[in-house]
């Protein structure tokens, strides 16, 4: 990020690509990025670039001073400026000295290898990119200079490895924890601490070759004194050099980069573009083609379908395309000017030939009509183009991906049929600070505004002929009256720009019930999916199932802690108990029994109200000034880090052996060492009388298996003293009122950084990293980690988001289940048409006729209708489907899932297709 604060950027070409670029390296905060262009805005200009206007191009602006607000406001730390002035092969080009890099678009192959040239002879070089999209094909080349340092090749954190032993021999073996693979790759460099026996390796680095998936060798070991127990080994990331040649001496071209240097050099023979769908100019390119082929290395051979589709949409603009162009051209630039991820070495190409057209027919399907969808009508013809247009699309999630989708949805013009298409958008969320760095639709201005109200206004902008209708409500099982199965019917797709599996998967579900074809997406840093689901072609996104995030065992956050995250959780979680968890039951109590005279007349008098000790213990040591405040820190501090620790080492003092003969404290176990010297209690008041130390015989539970109690027992000393300390209060009248037995809890709120919560949570982690001698964590990471930040990218979002050209290009492979002989897939539905007696029963003997298959279990939902192991459900099997389903009165069906015995003993049942069942047979 700081490396980026300090860079200068100079982008020629504002048109569809370029406006992207400039938006993304915008919100990833460069330090100053100059537009230039020379063209003045055209209608074509409109259904490209999504920040020229309808204004624009009745005033003729240029293009680079008609984008340039609306692109400066989207970062004000980016200090953005314009350039107008001609820029060609007779310009003196020393200006660019002043820039770390350089993006050309829409420029003459000419003039950008003289540029290239420039740049890669400067010292230090500076960091050249080039990147055009050509109807439906696209190229990107970069040069970084001869030499060029990756400082971090793949962004991910560097791993940290337990290990459990190390042989004494050539070369080392090292080997992992039971259960914990390395992930490592051969040839990574690994450094070793904390290793007991083998000490020498503490401090060293040592490049690795894998041996298995949890065992890699380091070399010779055999000299070094016998390994012990503990260590860990830490990845060391190393840079890595990159080599770069000019623009001039390009790599063996593929058939679409001859494709490519064929339209260059018909620009320079005939001054201008191939017109669109143009035979004889397709046909011209593709001797030029032919005879580019005959003069380079290897003779590549030349594919005429691609030549001729170059030729044909040239003129063209795929925004889509674009956006997915503009996000790895951007993701570029800021490899260029920090160093981190591996730049791409050196030509990129992509192209999107429609196997949906007919070469033959094409030019008669690209009809000129003077709006702005000329340019995306001379790529996908005017029949597509149309289609797109009565779309209707339900897009649920307006934040990052939603936004892209958004405005690619008004590129495209989807929705704007005059008779037809709608585009409906819902998110139940506001607009936060957070946001404003990848959700370019939204400024300071509209936070804590409802993001889909917001993004609906500003898609209007984009495209005012959009039809979007925007709602704030959750998609979940709550609201199916309003998104129905008659809502889903009649959506011709549905996008999901989700951040939870949960969702996702609710959303899949209802598709895949209404039979509507699904495009999900989602980014996760610099990486990002997106996957089309199509019925009866692909399986369904429920089809698969990512490993279940893995929890942190209770026993290791309260006594074991091994790694810095185990202490930022321990922390997060004395946030929620101390001051959400606790002053909500302390309320609750007193909304509960409100007056407390009357609480201490029923204890008085034997009776037991759940959590009244938990409850007066509160009350009593509630603080009532700072310097109570600073006391009552200064006790938890000593119970925290002090006694709980000597507790921990008085149950399991540091010989302490286990049945085998092992040390009970060897990795990944540390023991604690409570340090409460006055050095170490900076801020705190060292008078504050605290409660000494005290040891216990109480269990301390070591079974990684344990879980948080739910229910911590109160002995009868507890509860008389609970008694005295509230006769005590009621005495001193503190406590007379309802409004005095009130606290406020607090919300857990990471991005607000005057609340103090994150300081709280990174001082408490790094007082318990410090005991238990883990490397403590700067308040970015606590912050990151505690508050569960999912790293987030703009670049990255445009480029997931313009695979949104799916919408029209969904070709996905098959997927179906086979039961016994009877082939169904997931698309399939079951239909069984019962009447008013019909029973259970009739209904399992209905599919067993109709299907040929033995239910086994019939549930609907979450709810169990018929397991036959259950209590009492065999006697279901006489009761109606009406008494079982209880179906509202304008109920007509209900879908159910049965599932059936597998072919092999043993295996779990296996669930059919939905069953939908109506409750009377319908009218033909």
């Amino acid at each position: 990020m700081q490396k980026m604060a300090q860079s200068h950027v100079f982008l020629s070409g504002i048109g569809g690509l370029g406006v992207e670029i400039a938006k993304n390296i915008i919100l990833a905060g460069v330090k100053a990025l100059t537009v230039h262009d020379t063209k003045h805005c055209t209608k074509w200009d409109l259904g490209i670039n999504f920040f020229i206007h309808e204004d624009d191009v009745t005033s003729q602006r240029n293009r680079a001073e008609a984008t340039l607000p609306r692109i400066a406001e989207l970062n004000p730390y980016v200090h953005v400026a314009a350039s107008t002035v001609p820029l060609d092969e007779t310009t003196d080009l020393s200006f660019l000295k002043h820039y770390q890099c350089v993006i050309l678009t829409e420029v003459s192959l000419l003039l950008q290898k003289k540029i290239n040239d420039f740049c890669h002879s400067q010292q230090p070089p500076v960091k050249f990119i080039s990147a055009d999209v050509y109807g439906v094909c696209s190229r990107l080349f970069c040069d970084f200079g001869d030499e060029f340092e990756v400082l971090d090749s793949t962004g991910e954190e560097p791993k940290e490895i337990f290990i459990s032993n190390i042989t004494q021999s050539n070369p080392g073996i090292v080997t992992c924890l039971e259960n914990h693979p390395h992930r490592l790759e051969t040839g990574q460099f690994l450094t070793f601490r904390e290793v007991n026996g083998m000490s020498c390796l503490n401090g060293s680095t040592h490049q690795i070759t894998v041996v298995s998936p949890y065992s890699f060798s380091i070399g010779d070991t055999s000299g070094m004194e016998p390994y012990l127990h503990g260590g860990i080994a830490v990845q060391v990331k190393m840079p890595k050099m990159c080599y770069f040649v000019n623009f001039s001496k390009p790599e063996a071209p593929l058939q679409i980069h001859v494709a490519m240097l064929a339209l260059n050099h018909f620009q320079e023979n005939f001054g201008r573009r191939p017109n669109i769908g143009c035979l004889q100019d397709a046909e011209e390119m593709l001797k030029i083609a032919m005879s580019i082929s005959e003069t380079l290395e290897n003779k590549p051979q030349v594919n005429g379908d691609v030549v001729k589709w170059l030729s044909r949409t040239a003129q063209g603009f795929l925004p889509p395309l674009a956006a997915a162009v503009g996000g790895v051209a951007s993701q570029e630039v800021l490899k260029a000017v920090t160093g981190k991820f591996s730049p791409l070495q050196q030509w990129w190409y992509y192209h999107e030939v429609p196997d949906y057209l007919e070469v033959s027919c094409f030019c008669l399907l690209c009809l000129h009509r003077g709006d702005r969808y000329d340019a995306l009508r001379a790529c996908i013809g005017d029949s597509l183009c149309q289609k797109l247009h009565d779309l209707n699309v339900f897009l649920v999630g307006c934040g990052a991906i939603g936004c892209e989708m958004l405005k690619n949805f008004a590129l495209l013009g989807v929705g704007t049929g005059q008779d037809k298409g709608l585009v409906t958008i819902t998110d139940p969320d506001l607009i936060e600070k957070s946001n404003l760095n990848r959700q370019f639709l939204f400024r300071p201005h509209h936070i804590q505004k409802p993001k889909s109200y917001t993004a609906a206004e500003a898609t209007l902008n984009i495209n005012p002929y959009i039809k979007i209708d925007s709602d704030i409500n959750k998609v979940c099982p709550a609201t199916e009256n309003t998104y129905s199965d008659e809502f889903y019917t009649k959506q011709d797709v549905i996008v999901t720009a989700l951040d939870n599996v949960e969702a996702r998967r609710y959303i899949d579900s209802r598709c895949v019930a209404n039979l509507r074809p699904l495009i999900d997406s989602g980014t996760m840093g610099t990486k990002g999916h997106t996957e089309v689901i199509v019925p009866h072609l692909t399986e369904s996104y429920n089809s698969h199932r990512d490993p279940p995030e893995e929890e942190i065992p209770f026993c290791t956050l309260k006594s074991f802690p091994a790694a810095i995250e185990h202490t930022i959780q321990w922390a997060r979680d004395k946030f929620e108990s101390s001051f959400s968890h606790k002053p909500s039951l302390f309320n609750k109590f007193w909304q509960t029994y409100p007056s407390a005279e009357e609480v201490l007349q029923r204890i008085k008098s034997g009776e037991s109200l759940e959590g009244c000790f938990h409850v007066i213990k509160t009350l009593s040591r509630r603080p009532r000034s700072w310097t109570q405040c600073v006391e009552l820190a200064r006790v938890k501090f000593e119970k925290y880090f002090g006694h709980k620790a000597l507790q921990l080492l008085h149950s399991f003092p540091l010989d302490t052996r286990l049945k085998d003969g092992s040390l009970f404290w060897q990795s990944p176990k540390r023991p604690p060492f409570p340090d409460l010297s006055e050095e170490t209690i900076l801020g705190i008041i060292s008078s504050v009388k605290v409660p000494e130390f005290r040891p216990s015989n109480k269990v301390v539970q070591t079974d990684e298996t344990a879980r948080k109690p739910d229910h911590i027992p109160v002995s009868s000393e507890d509860e008389r003293n609970a008694v005295f300390q509230l006769e005590k209060s009621i005495l001193s009248n503190e406590v007379l009122e309802t409004a005095d037995l009130q606290m406020k809890p607090i919300s857990f709120e990471k991005d607000d950084d005057s609340n103090g919560h994150i300081d709280f949570v990174t001082a408490a982690s790094n007082l318990r990293a410090k005991m238990y001698n883990i490397e403590p964590a700067d308040r970015f990471k606590t912050k990151r980690i505690a508050g569960k930040i999912i790293p987030a990218i703009a670049t990255a979002t445009a480029a997931v988001s313009g695979l949104v050209r799916l919408i029209f290009k969904m070709c996905i492979s098959f997927c179906y289940c086979f039961l016994n002989g009877i082939s169904f897939t997931i698309w399939d539905r079951w239909t069984i048409y019962g009447k008013e007696d019909f029973t259970l029963l009739d209904f399992i003997n209905a599919v067993r006729e109709k299907y040929g298959i033995e239910p086994t279990m019939v549930v609907q939902g979450v709810k169990m209708l018929y397991v036959p192991v259950m209590p009492g459900h065999i006697k279901r099997l006489k009761l109606t489907m009406q008494k079982l389903v209880k179906p509202s009165a304008d109920k007509k069906y209900v879908d159910l899932t049965v599932s059936f015995a597998p072919e092999t003993d043993g295996e779990e049942d296996l669930p059919g297709p939905p069953v939908r069942y109506y409750f009377v047979q319908e009218d033909n």
